[in-house]
């Protein structure tokens, strides 16, 4: 079998581990060898998600089976909680058949977060060990903020309902994100702004949503269990 490539973001606090051919596939540790545990743990689950894609996946049975290409130094988004810095792999082209699949995975990703969501209404979710986590609207509705905010990555924008529908906002956003999507991979987003501000690539894009929503929706199914 094949390696997977992966890259490893070493942050002070946190580390996080990346498939880099994998958007979603992407998890946390302490450090390198606890990343890359917790990466081979979710393989499962994405595989689900690749399953539901069309995409033809196999996680390794053990974290021998990942290459890491290459390391890099985190920051502050690092320790906060979330992966911040693009591995160099992501300033790639983005093709076709690349787009179609990224667009792919992103569908079955929400699929997935959609269907938790659906399984967790009127359930109490599980508080954290200091009696922390967000209730299920308040996980949608910061997925809906940051898709907000990972959307101006690419001078993108999308207008929320005045009503607040968030069935609405979510449709809405996945539709902003995924023509942003198309049209970075297509060459039609500069790759800096007027400030001279470096835009984000379209393959690092896809990355950071993919992994968002996947987290939010692994994180659901958890705190129902």
């Amino acid at each position: 079998m094949q390696k997977i490539d992966v890259y490893i973001e070493i942050g002070e606090k946190k580390t996080f581990a990346g498939a880099m051919d994998w958007p979603g596939w992407t998890r946390s540790g302490k450090e390198e060898g606890q990343a890359l545990q917790a990466l081979l743990d979710s393989g499962p689950r994405y595989a689900l998600v690749a399953e539901a894609a069309g995409v033809g996946f196999q996680a390794p049975a053990q974290t021998t089976g990942f290459n890491v290409v290459e390391r890099l130094k985190g920051d502050a988004t690092t320790d906060f909680g979330a992966p911040g810095i693009a591995p160099s792999g992501d300033s790639r082209p983005v093709g076709e058949d690349d787009l179609g699949r990224f667009q792919a995975l992103l569908e079955a990703s929400w699929q997935a977060f959609d269907a938790v969501v659906k399984d967790a209404a009127g359930k109490e979710l599980r508080k954290g060990p200091r009696g922390g986590g967000r209730e299920l609207e308040s996980i949608i509705q910061h997925i809906l903020g940051s898709d907000e905010g990972y959307l101006s990555m690419l001078a993108w924008k999308v207008e929320k309902t005045k009503q607040g529908d968030l069935k609405e906002d979510l449709r809405r956003s996945r539709a902003a994100v995924l023509a942003a999507l198309a049209a970075a991979a297509r060459g039609k987003v500069a790759e800096k702004g007027p400030r001279g501000g470096k835009r984000w690539t379209a393959r690092y894009f896809v990355r950071r949503i993919a992994w968002h929503v996947l987290d939010h929706a692994w994180e659901i199914e958890d705190r129902i269990r």
